[in-house]
C-alpha cells in the first residue's frame, strides 16, 4: 500500500498538491508558508532532491525581477497620497459644484474614486477614505443606503485596475508581458467601468429622485469661485503625478520602476506642500509600505516556487491535453476559466488567484492562442468582483468599520448591484477585445 502511494504517477501527485493548498488556504493556515511547506514535501516526492535546487532558482529569480521593486515604491507613493487629504478636498469641490444635480454625491464619489484608484492602487483605503469622506454627506442628504454603498465599494474597487496597479506590476512577470503593456491596456476598461456605474446610478436616480435628491440648501455653495479654487487645488496635484509616472511609463522614457520611484518622490513632495508630512507620518508611511511590500513580495517567491513544482510534476500539461481533448470552442473553454476564477474570488483574494491559479491556467491559455495582455486584463476585471461578492468581500467590513450605522445586508445588497455591472464590463471586453488592446497596439506601433 505504502509501495504504491510513493509511486504514484507525478501528475496525481499534482492534483493531490493542489487539493491540499486548496484545503489549507480555506481553513485559515498562512499562504507564504503553506506554498513553501507543500511545495517542498511534493516535490521531495515527486522528483526527489531536486526540488532544493529548484527552490533556490525560483527565490533568487524573484529577487532579481527588477520590475516587482515597483511595489514598494507604488504602495509607499499611494499611502502618502492618502496622508496629503488631496482626496478629500477633491470630493467637496465635486460634491458642491454639482450640488443641484440629482444623485450628485453618487457622481462625486466615483469621479473621486477613480483619480483616487490612479494615486494609490489600494482597494482598503480608497473603500475606506471614500467611506469617511462621503457617508456622513450622504445619510445627511438622505441618499439610499444601498446604491450609497454599492458605489462606494465599486469605486474602491477600481484601483486594483487603473494603473499604476500593483495586481497589474505583479501579473507582468506572471503572465511573461510587459508590465507597459498591461498598463495601457487596463486604463479604457477602467473608465469603461467607471462610467458604467455612474451611469447606472444617475439612471436609478432620474427613475426614482428619492434615491439620490437635490443636496439640501443649508449645503449649497455660497460661492462658485471658491469651490472652483478648491477643485483646482484637489484634482490638479494628484493628477499631475499620476499623469507623469504613467505616461512616463506608456511613452517609454522609464521603467515602471523609475515610474515608480518618481511617483513617490513626487507624493513626498506634495505631502510636504500641502504641510500633511509630519515625521510620525512619515514613519507610518514606511512601516506600511513594508508590511504591505513584505506580504506581496513574499507571496510572489513561494507562489513562483509552489509553480515551478507543480509545473515540473507535469499537471498543467495533462490538464490542458485532457482540456483540448474534449474538442470544445477556445470560448468555451475561455468561459470555463473565467467561471473559475470567478468562483475563486469569492472565498480568495486576488493574491493568491493571480501567483498561484494563473499560472496553472497558463500553458492552456497558450495552447488556445489567446492574447495574455487581453487575459491578463480579463483576470484582472474578472478579480474585482473579489472584493464585492460574499461571504468575504473585504470592501463591505471596510465600509461597515468606517460607517457603523449601515447595515451589513443593506451594503451586500449594494455591492451585489455593481458586481453584476462587473460581469457587464467582462462580458463587453470578451466580445469586443479592442477595449483593452487598442491602446496598447497604438501604444507599440507610434513608438521608436
Amino acid at each position: 500500500m505504502i509501495e504504491a502511494v510513493l509511486n504514484l504517477q507525478p501528475e496525481i501527485i499534482g492534483i493531490l498538491m493542489i487539493g491540499c493548498m486548496l484545503f489549507a488556504i480555506f481553513i485559515g493556515f498562512p499562504i507564504s508558508f503553506t506554498l513553501i511547506f507543500l511545495g517542498m514535501v511534493f516535490g521531495l516526492w515527486g522528483f526527489g532532491n531536486l526540488v532544493f535546487y529548484l527552490m533556490t532558482f525560483q527565490f533568487s529569480g524573484v529577487m532579481l525581477e527588477q520590475t516587482l521593486a515597483a511595489v514598494p515604491l507604488f504602495v509607499f507613493m499611494g499611502i502618502l497620497m492618502e496622508q496629503a487629504g488631496l482626496m478629500e478636498r477633491l470630493f467637496n469641490a465635486v460634491q458642491l459644484t454639482l450640488s443641484r444635480t440629482k444623485g450628485a454625491l453618487y457622481i462625486a464619489v466615483l469621479f473621486v474614486s477613480t483619480i483616487f484608484a490612479a494615486a494609490t492602487g489600494i482597494v482598503g483605503a480608497s473603500v475606506t477614505i471614500l467611506g469617511i469622506m462621503a457617508a456622513k454627506t450622504m445619510n445627511r442628504s438622505r441618499y439610499d443606503v444601498k446604491l450609497s454603498a454599492g458605489c462606494i465599494t465599486a469605486g474602491g474597487t477600481l484601483g486594483i485596475l487603473i494603473p499604476p496597479s500593483i495586481m497589474l506590476v505583479v501579473m507582468g512577470p506572471i503572465l511573461e508581458v510587459p508590465v507597459t503593456d498591461l498598463f495601457a491596456a487596463a486604463i479604457i476598461p477602467g473608465f469603461m467601468l467607471a462610467f458604467l456605474y455612474t451611469g447606472y446610478a444617475l439612471i436609478r436616480c432620474q427613475l426614482n429622485p428619492s434615491l439620490g435628491p437635490v443636496l439640501p440648501e443649508d449645503m449649497q455653495p455660497e460661492s462658485m469661485r471658491d469651490v472652483w479654487k478648491e477643485f483646482f487645488l484637489g484634482l490638479v496635484p494628484p493628477a499631475a503625478l499620476v499623469g507623469f509616472a504613467l505616461g512616463s511609463i506608456l511613452l517609454g522614457f522609464a521603467t515602471p520602476t523609475e515610474a515608480a520611484g518618481m511617483g513617490a518622490f513626487g507624493s513626498f513632495l506634495l505631502a510636504a506642500a500641502y504641510k500633511k508630512l509630519s515625521l510620525p507620518g512619515f514613519k507610518d508611511a514606511l512601516i506600511k509600505t513594508l508590511e504591505i511590500s513584505a506580504l506581496i513580495l513574499v507571496l510572489v517567491a513561494a507562489s513562483n516556487f509552489f509553480g515551478a513544482v507543480f509545473s515540473r510534476l507535469g499537471t498543467p500539461t495533462m490538464l490542458t491535453e485532457y482540456l483540448l481533448t474534449l474538442d470544445l470552442p477556445p470560448y468555451a473553454i475561455l468561459a470555463m476559466i473565467m467561471a473559475l476564477i470567478f468562483l475563486l474570488g469569492w472565498p480568495l483574494e486576488w493574491v493568491p488567484i493571480v501567483l498561484i491559479i494563473v499560472p496553472i491556467l497558463l500553458p492552456l491559455v497558450d495552447q488556445l492562442g489567446f492574447n495574455l495582455v487581453w487575459f491578463g486584463i480579463l483576470v484582472a476585471v474578472n478579480l474585482q468582483t473579489a472584493w464585492l461578492s460574499p461571504p468575504v468581500a473585504l470592501s463591505a467590513y471596510f465600509l461597515k468599520g468606517v460607517v457603523p450605522e449601515w447595515d451589513l445586508k443593506d451594503i451586500y445588497a449594494g455591492m451585489l448591484q455593481f458586481m453584476v455591472i462587473q460581469l457587464l464590463g467582462l462580458l463587453l471586453i470578451i466580445f469586443f477585445p479592442q477595449i483593452a488592446l487598442w491602446l496598447p497596439e497604438y501604444l507599440n506601433a507610434s513608438g521608436p
